[in-house]
């Protein structure tokens, strides 16, 4: 099944849909969607967000959800040092 995730300008992810509801809800516009997340919602800042969409295929909703949980791991081992890394001087 395919999905269109939402990530941020730093590549979080914020929002995934699925195709049947980009369909329904934004029309199979992939860039309609990503103007949705992009403008924050009354009352707040009327600067627009950057970020992008990205379109993913899994066989399943779980097998989504273990993408989207296991996307900051990366980040975390290196900063939290839980990963083989020694720092740098440049």
């Amino acid at each position: 099944m395919k999905y269109y995730v939402y990530f941020d300008a730093y590549g979080h992810a914020r929002q995934a849909i699925s195709a049947t509801e980009l369909a329904e809800t934004y029309q199979n516009n992939p860039n309609s969607f990503l103007d949705a997340m992009c403008h924050r919602k009354s009352g707040e800042d009327a600067k627009p967000i950057s970020g992008h969409v990205g379109t993913l295929s899994f066989n399943s909703q779980k097998e989504l959800q273990d993408y989207l949980e296991s996307l900051g791991d990366e980040l975390n081992g290196f900063y939290e040092a839980e990963a083989d890394n020694r720092p740098y001087n440049f």
